[in-house]
This record gives C-alpha cells, structure tokens and sequence, in this order.
C-alpha cells in the first residue's frame, strides 16, 4: 500500500524532543505505508530554510507560496515565480485568504492570492489553497483568475457542502486531514461523504491537527494513515482502496510520475 500525505510543515516538527531528523520522521511514516510527503513552506525566507533542511529525497516533494497570515515577512513576486519553477516544485502555495485572524489586510491578501494562480497558471503547476472565514471572496478570485487552468487543492477543508460543489465545478481537488475525526466535526464528515473518491486527498498539515487518537500531540506524516483510514470507513470503501485513489489523484493533480516513487519504495 502507498499513501502520501499531500500536505504537511516538515520544517514545523519538534526535531528536539520527538524526532532525529527529517529521515527519523520519513522512516516513521514509511513503517505506516506514508511513503511521499509534499513538504509546503509559508514563506519565501522559509522556503530556503525547509529545503536546505530538508535536502534531496525521493519521498520528499515541494511546493513553495507565501500563507497569507505571513505577508509581513519579504516576499518578491519575481522570486516566487523563479522558485516555484525549480526541480521538485510542484505547487504554489500555500496561499489564500484568511479573514479570521487578519482583515486589515484584505486587499494585500487578494492581492497576494491572485498573483500566485497567475504564476501557477504561467508554470502549469496548481495551486494549495488555504482559505478561512473568506469563502465567497476565495471561490470568487478562483473563478476570475481561471485557477481552473492550473488546478489546485483547497486543503484542510472545513468548510460546507455547497463550497465543495463550487469547487468540484471548477475541477478543483478537496483535502481532509485530522479535523474529520474530530467528534464534533458531523458537518465536515457530511461534506467528506459527498466529494468523490477521485477527487479526494488526504494529508496531515502537521505540525497541526492531529487526528484522533493522538489529538492534542503534536502531528506527523505518519499519521495520514489515521486520517486514510477513518475517511475509507467514512467513504464505505477498504483502506487499500482509499490509499490507491488518493495517490493516483495526487499523481494527477501535481504532474506527478509515481513509478519513480513506487519503485523507490
């Protein structure tokens, strides 16, 4: 079985208390059939730090973005374009609106969030898109800026039903992570039942957002594998089948060849 966490902050991780190194954490995921990673920084500076921390690895992938709780940090659009280009850059982002922390910004947020679909779309590479008590204004850019040309992913999805059908029309991918097993999350498990399977993801978005049963610890790529599991009882299909779908729409979404992966594993 190949599972892929679509989305996790490698850089995040307690490398003090809880881990070695990147290597430590991969091996730990490996044990757990998580066997690609889609490593995602939050900032340019960051970007630099998390692959030079990281380095070269076959079950590490990039995407690079500036979030938009962290417009305060340097960012040049010309950079982001020049590094989302490089080898083993998959995604922009992640990238979005966030209204629930910030909205004195708005402006300078949409403003961010539509340049980085014009980069995926002049790259080819989709986008990750973050969004937070900002629906009406994300879907809306999404739609203005043809994100649908690139494609892209609205991940940890914690929004409704409706928002998953306007995504859905736009041929957009939806990411669960350990918030669908949260005991209050029935809406969110009511929007999971209704995307497809083939248009699924799961990740972890750890450092954050541990699922049950480790809620409250800190999250890893390994325990994608909770979140798989708990979205195929959830979807009535057998793990086996979920890891396959979501791994096949991982390879679809990011342009990217799997027999590479597979054979490395």
């Amino acid at each position: 079985m190949f599972l892929v966490d679509s989305h996790c902050h490698l850089d995040g991780l307690d490398y003090q208390a809880l881990h070695r190194d990147v290597a430590d954490v991969a091996a730990k995921a490996r044990a757990r059939d998580v066997k690609l990673m889609l490593a995602v920084c939050t900032t340019l500076p960051g970007f630099h730090a998390m692959t030079a921390m990281i380095g070269r690895r076959d079950d590490v992938l990039f995407s690079c973005g500036i979030h938009p709780l962290n417009l305060d940090e340097p960012y040049d659009f010309a950079e982001l374009r020049r590094l989302a280009a490089g080898e083993g850059v998959v995604a922009l982002g992640e990238t979005g609106l966030d209204y629930y922390y910030q909205q004195d910004n708005k402006a300078q947020q949409q403003a961010v969030f539509r340049e980085h679909i014009r980069v995926g779309r002049a790259l080819n590479k989709p986008v990750i898109v973050h969004t937070r008590s900002a629906r009406e204004d994300t879907l809306a850019i999404l739609r203005e800026e043809q994100a649908s040309d690139c494609g892209g992913v609205l991940h940890c999805f914690t929004e409704d039903q409706a928002t998953a059908k306007a995504l859905l029309d736009m041929g957009f991918y939806i990411s669960f992570s350990g918030i669908v097993t949260f005991r209050n999350a029935e809406a969110l498990r009511e929007a999971a039942r209704y995307v497809p399977l083939d248009l699924l993801l799961v990740e972890t978005d750890s450092p954050y957002l541990a699922p049950v049963p480790y809620r409250g610890k800190e999250n890893q790529p390994a325990y994608v594998r909770d979140v798989a599991e708990f979205m195929a009882a959830l979807k009535g299909v057998s793990l086996t089948q979920l890891a396959a779908a979501t791994t096949d729409n991982f390879s679809r979404l990011f342009h990217v060849e799997m027999q590479r992966y597979l054979d490395a594993n």
